[in-house]
């Protein structure tokens, strides 16, 4: 394969003023402007890559890691009938846009010889109970790999489903309950950590300084996707490839770069959304993933300083051609206030031809001899003219054809963006404490020991609070 053919391009013509207007297009001097402190960006990120802080960047090349999993994988090959993931947020939005994107749409409806003997393959990223305990119709436990996936070791959605199928196991198989458990976490601490040594469940580790939106090419991705048969060798092969890309010191040669400083300017000028939209199905769960990696990394109260800002762009996905029917009225006509990102696959790996036995009728006769794939195209291209000429800002990240390489891509050019795009905003990337408020006051509702204190601070917030309720 050759790899500049499956090179992701970024389009960004759209948010230029000569071809977007005077008003809300940007100017190259504007980007000009901004190339000095680009330069000491750039530097600053090779010199704390030195440290270890930019982790994911590294991940492309974990050789070690990736012959652990595919021995693991060759070990238990047709073992079991189906895998179910037990994860939320980093340890969930990853893996499950890797299968959308790189398996059949339909796989859990393939027959074993189709899906080459890999397992049916589920995630459950929610606790709502109604899914949870569904899921033991359509599984049998005993011949399930049941895989828990937390890096903290006690997220406590993903331990409460781990408790729920720990005793479904127990009640099938007894003490060979463990054979039928795999765990993916922290390599020196937290609750699956320990349970693991003092059990002997087979493990796979996270590296501690890979924060779980950007762990999608640590085992918690790559694992499951090992499994269902994807070829991560190419996987990792794109995202090593557009690390490289991603590494220029050169604005306008740095896609990530680029496409963070864009939202960033943007974004000064009250332009505070970005709409991602494939125009592929396959493609739409990546929107997905993002969503909680520009939200997560870049939505923060404080900067540096520790001076309020209240910053963060607002991630929103839609899916092409589906939201034009649904969305795409507000896009138009409503408040000019956003930026559009569209995905756009080049060559769709099936061709659907079109045939209309209707010659005089004017309504279908013109896709007469067509195919969907022309039509697909011709529907991006026509939003694209459309909110280029009613002035809404937008840009188009084109792939040559969905594949494990080009996937590899995405998730490097955006992981790098939301780093970058952090440093414009002065904020640290890599925490999350407006979840971790969150966290806590569940544990204090559960009655978790050490969190007396605020369960009774929420008791009498509850009990002084003034119901008004319809």
């Amino acid at each position: 394969m050759e790899k500049e053919a499956m090179r992701i391009r970024f389009d960004f013509s759209n948010v230029m003023s000569d071809n977007l207007g005077d008003l809300f297009g940007l100017r190259e001097t504007v980007l000009k402007n901004y190339r000095e402190q680009v330069t000491v960006i750039h530097h600053d990120f090779l010199r704390r890559a030195e440290r270890g802080e930019f982790a994911f960047m590294n991940l492309p090349r974990q050789k070690e890691v990736l012959d652990e999993i595919l021995d693991y994988t060759e070990k238990i090959a047709g073992r079991f009938e189906s895998y179910v993931h037990l994860g939320i947020g980093g340890s969930a939005l990853g893996p499950i846009a890797l299968h959308a994107a790189l398996r059949h749409p339909y796989y859990n409806e393939l027959s074993p010889e189709q899906r080459g003997q890999a397992p049916k393959m589920y995630f459950l990223d929610n606790i709502d109970p109604d899914t949870i305990a569904a899921i033991l119709a359509v599984v049998d436990v005993k011949k399930t790999l049941f895989s828990v996936v937390t890096k903290s070791g006690g997220t406590a959605e993903t331990i409460s489903e781990y408790l729920f199928f720990l005793n479904k196991l127990r009640e099938k198989l007894g003490e060979n309950y463990r054979e039928n458990l795999l765990f993916i976490t922290d390599p020196l601490r937290g609750f699956l950590h320990k349970l693991a040594l003092e059990e002997n469940i087979r493990t796979f580790t996270i590296d501690p300084a890979v924060g779980g939106r950007f762990s999608v090419l640590t085992p918690v991705g790559l694992f499951p996707a090992a499994l269902s048969g994807i070829d991560v060798n190419q996987l990792l092969d794109g995202a090593a490839y557009m690390t490289k890309i991603c590494q220029y010191e050169e604005l306008l040669k740095n896609p990530a770069y680029l496409f963070g400083l864009i939202n960033y300017l943007y974004y000064l000028e009250g332009r505070r959304t970005i709409v991602m939209m494939p125009y592929s199905d396959r493609l739409f769960r990546i929107a997905d993933w993002f969503r909680q990696l520009w939200a997560e990394s870049l939505g923060k109260q404080n900067n540096r300083a520790n001076r309020i800002i209240n910053a963060g762009p607002l991630p929103v996905k839609a899916l092409g051609v589906t939201d034009q029917h649904s969305q795409v009225q507000l896009y138009m006509d409503g408040p000019n206030d956003k930026l559009f990102a569209f995905l756009e696959v080049e060559k769709f790996a099936r061709t659907v031809s079109l045939q209309s036995p209707y010659p005089k009728a004017p309504e279908a006769n013109y896709l007469n001899n067509k195919t969907m794939n022309e039509l697909i195209a011709a529907e991006k291209l026509a939003t694209e003219i459309a909110f280029t000429e009613n002035q809404r800002p937008n840009l188009t990240f084109k792939v040559p054809e969905v594949n494990p390489f080009t996937v590899g891509q995405f998730f490097q050019i955006f992981a790098v963006a939301a780093a970058f795009t952090g440093e414009l905003f002065d904020i640290n990337v890599f925490n999350q404490p407006g979840v971790e408020a969150g966290k806590v006051a569940a544990y204090a509702l559960m009655g978790r020991a050490g969190y007396e204190e605020k369960a009774a601070e929420i008791a009498r917030k509850l009990a002084a609070k003034k119901a008004h309720v319809v």
